[in-house]
């Protein structure tokens, strides 16, 4: 079962909830299989780490930018977190 919820908007969006109440354990490093564009819409102080840098706030408003095959993961804030998934042809 994954951590998150998802709801498809369009062929290649969606939108994605992680909610206060998710443990910090089920938020693992992983790789995804395409470039992705994360557009923040809610966020409870939810932090995004990429390897081998330190961890970033993510902002209600910020676009983060996701190389496919890089390794990331989001630290649980909070509150929810809520965002938007573009994934970019390959």
């Amino acid at each position: 079962m994954n951590p998150y919820e998802d709801k498809s908007i369009t062929n290649n969006s969606f939108q994605r909830k992680f909610t206060e109440n998710v443990s910090s354990e089920e938020l693992v490093w992983h790789r995804d299989k395409k470039d992705r564009i994360v557009k923040v819409l809610e966020s409870g102080n939810w932090k995004i780490q990429f390897d081998n840098q330190l961890p970033v706030s993510m902002k209600e408003g910020d676009s983060i930018f996701i190389e496919k095959e890089s390794f990331h993961r989001v630290i649980k804030g909070d509150g929810d977190l809520v965002v938007e998934i573009v994934e970019l042809k390959s």
